[in-house]
């Protein structure tokens, strides 16, 4: 099965660590991932939202799924991994972070399969009209 890729730039007229620090909250994620519901289930290791956190993502109707924070430099770099309950497999999405105080710019990039011929080609144009929408409305 194909490898499904997403590739997001956005430039923000706020710093990088506003940004950054919106981002890295999951439950902020929510307006990103509308209608996906999105909550904490664990804190990382060393971080609120550091690596090891553990989110919980519904998007009705289907069951959900959790995704865990597998690289996080502050104000540079967000990485993670879905890690259950999707149909989705070697699922990588990575945040990079740059800018100064006064501008910021974000470049996402999320790379997945599907489990079942079909579903990942399905959920791509999806998922990157609900980022684009998401990131377009984010006011800080």
């Amino acid at each position: 099965m194909a490898v499904q890729r997403i590739e997001i730039k956005k430039q923000f007229p706020f710093s990088v660590e506003k940004l950054f620090a919106h981002m890295s909250e999951h439950e902020n994620l929510s307006a990103l991932f509308a209608p996906a519901k999105v909550s904490r289930l664990r804190n990382g290791d060393t971080d609120r939202n550091g690596v090891g956190s553990v989110r919980k993502l519904r998007i009705p109707p289907g069951p959900p799924f959790e995704e865990t924070v597998t690289v996080f430099q502050p104000n540079e770099r967000i990485e993670y991994r879905i890690t259950r309950g999707s149909p989705l497999k070697n699922h990588h999405g990575c945040m990079r972070f740059s800018g100064d105080k006064n501008s910021a710019q974000l470049h996402y990039t999320i790379e997945f399969e599907g489990k079942v011929p079909l579903i990942a080609a399905l959920i791509r144009p999806a998922l990157t009209h609900a980022i684009n929408k998401g990131l377009k409305q984010l006011s800080l």
